[in-house]
């Protein structure tokens, strides 16, 4: 059930953004390249729309002026409203225009985004997933993705939004009431340099929030991967527990992270703000001794608010691009990995191979657990379509055999071969096109029948589909539900029992018709009716292919060509069946006659 808890990130929270990570984070704009000119005919009505507002904005301080009679232009009530009723037409036309642009560009580029990370997710080798876990993957493609995309579609543009407020406001006050412009200035400095203090702390903060979330999703996939498992053993409560307590800790930081905002934004209202009345009142005090017209004092009251409002709100939308900055690292993090694909840019491409496997003094330990050694020299040969069998107890080395052969790991030393060539030197992808697995615990994926069968060729056609589970041994089954080769299996398979899950498996095997075949203990969790239709369709599929077989039952491999005895990493003893059984004190031997006992008892 995964219950190991890693912290994640631990290097992110500790490490500080600096203008480097702003530089890589841009790096993520090439998704919006091809949409490029919506994303600038956006910022050209964003500007637009901008800079329409300000002038609206000037329109009640003038219809003052013009009710005292002290307007400078010679325009009337009627007129100013008609002008007034324009720019907002115009103004709600770019606003319009913007929002539709900008989703656009922010929905297809993070599609694009989303689909490569799957992609390279997909095609990293299985050490990167056995060092991390499935919630956490699933929270960077989700959560992380997420809040780039609300940067690129809302926060983006409500910064520049702001700043061109901001800025507008500020030249329109310099410009017109130059005096009080430079005691509205002299605030700035304190406020950036407070503002610079709250964002990196609100930063680490939201960093570490996003971090913990990952971690409750973690428990969520890991409990619902297991739910058997958990309600098997009525640990509901725990499992409420340790969710509760992680998202707890999500809550106290978020809450913590609340407290520092609101400690921004009070210190705004309070110095800001307070600058600002400071400043209305000198303007009051002006207009009382004739040296501005009450329509312009208006304006500066208007243009002030407009002013504070935008600084308030620049320091929240820095937090939540710096917070973004965070997601778009972790995102970049996973796709700048080398691939599996990338690992050999050449590979020799062989549509099929003959079949012969030969593994020379083949010494492994995994990457994750280097001082246990695994494999101590293995060595054996298996010609084309030849059929060998590895027995031993468990940890003893079986499935890591399989799996190197899979090139799932990198060797230690030696060497395996297909061939007669290096199953290094050859193009991944053609490699294990030739090789189908049919594992102890099928999952099958969600969808129908005929989808999970076509998965070993999804180009085929639905009478090969038919076929290969009459090949199966599926097809009788298959016939008795309703919807047939229609019918949904369930999340994993869990609609079918054991032994349909397993032919349903083999079926998908035969469509890809392999030239070398895995089973790992394809009919050790079966019932003995089941195993033996199991067994029946199994020996169908090995026919002509070279087939390596990890054995629990002894009894499933009697007719294999040779035996491999595996014990704490080495072969120890190696034969036929019959060969085998002569060794009285042997180890096969030792395995049957435990075997025999159980059975008997």
């Amino acid at each position: 059930m995964g219950m190991r808890r890693r912290k994640t990130n631990d290097k992110d929270e500790k490490r500080k953004l600096g203008s480097e990570d702003f530089k890589k984070a841009l790096s993520i704009f090439k998704y919006v390249l091809p949409y490029k000119w919506a994303f600038i005919l956006g910022m050209i009505f964003l500007a637009a729309g901008s800079l329409v507002f300000l002038v609206i904005m000037k329109v009640p301080g003038e219809m003052i002026n013009i009710i005292s009679g002290e307007s400078k232009y010679d325009i009337g009530l009627n007129q100013l409203f008609l002008v007034l009723l324009i720019f907002l037409g115009v103004q709600s036309l770019f606003s319009y225009f913007r929002v539709q642009l900008f989703a656009l560009v922010s929905e297809k580029s993070m599609a694009l985004l989303r689909t490569d990370l799957y992609k390279k997710l997909i095609s990293l080798p299985i050490l990167f997933f056995e060092e991390r876990r499935v919630g956490e993957l699933t929270s960077r493609i989700t959560n992380d993705v997420t809040q780039v995309q609300g940067v690129v579609a809302i926060t983006l543009a409500e910064f520049i939004r702001q700043i061109i407020i901001l800025i507008g406001g500020l030249a329109i006050i310099i410009f017109t009431m130059p005096s009080l412009a430079l005691t509205m200035l002299a605030t700035f400095p304190v406020v950036v340099v407070i503002a610079m203090f709250f964002g990196r702390y609100i930063r680490n903060l939201m960093k570490k929030r996003q971090d913990q979330l990952a971690q409750t999703n973690v428990i969520v996939e890991e409990t619902m991967q297991s739910i058997q498992t958990v309600k098997a053993y009525t640990n509901e409560s725990f499992e409420i527990g340790r969710y509760g307590e992680n998202l707890e800790e999500a809550v106290t930081i978020s809450l913590k992270t609340a407290r520092m905002r609101g400690l921004f934004v009070s210190f705004i209202i309070f110095v800001m703000f307070g600058a600002l009345f400071f400043i209305m009142w000198q303007a009051a005090q002006m207009v009382q001794a004739g040296e501005m017209i009450r329509g312009d004092l208006f304006d500066f009251v208007a243009f002030t608010a407009l002013i504070g409002g935008a600084i308030a709100s620049l320091g929240s939308f820095y937090t939540e691009i710096v917070s973004a900055v965070g997601a778009t690292d972790r995102i970049l993090e996973i796709l700048a990995m080398p691939s599996e694909m990338e690992e050999k840019e050449e590979g020799i491409r062989l549509k099929r191979f003959e079949g012969d496997i030969a593994y020379k003094n083949v010494h492994f330990s995994y990457p994750t657990r280097k001082d246990a050694q695994v494999l101590k020299g293995i060595n054996f040969s298996i010609g084309s379509g030849q059929k060998i069998a590895l027995v031993g107890a468990s940890g003893s080395g079986k499935s890591t055999i399989v799996q190197l052969l899979l090139r799932f790991y990198k060797l230690d030393r030696g060497d395996i071969q297909v061939d007669g060539r290096n199953i290094e030197d050859y193009d991944l992808h053609s490699f294990r096109k030739n090789i189908a697995i049919v594992p102890q615990e099928v999952l099958l994926f969600g969808g129908t029948i005929k989808e999970n069968i076509a998965y070993g060729n999804p180009e085929a056609s639905e009478q090969e589909i038919i076929d290969a589970a009459r090949q199966a041994n599926a097809w009788a089954f298959i016939q008795q539900f309703p919807e047939g080769l229609d019918t949904v299996v369930g999340e994993r398979g869990v609609k079918l029992s054991g032994g349909q899950r397993q032919r349903i498996a083999i079926a998908r095997a035969i469509l890809k018709d392999p030239a070398i075949l895995l089973l790992d203990e394809a009919t050790s969790s079966l019932d003995a009716e089941s195993e033996k239709t199991v067994q029946d369709a199994l020996n169908k599929l090995m026919e002509g292919r070279t087939s390596i077989i990890i054995a629990h039952r002894l009894a499933t491999i009697r007719e294999v060509d040779c035996i491999y005895v595996i014990d704490k990493g080495q072969i120890v003893e190696q034969g036929t069946h019959d060969e085998l059984s002569l060794l009285e004190n042997g180890a096969y031997n030792n395995l049957a006659k435990l075997q025999f006992e159980s059975i008997n008892t």
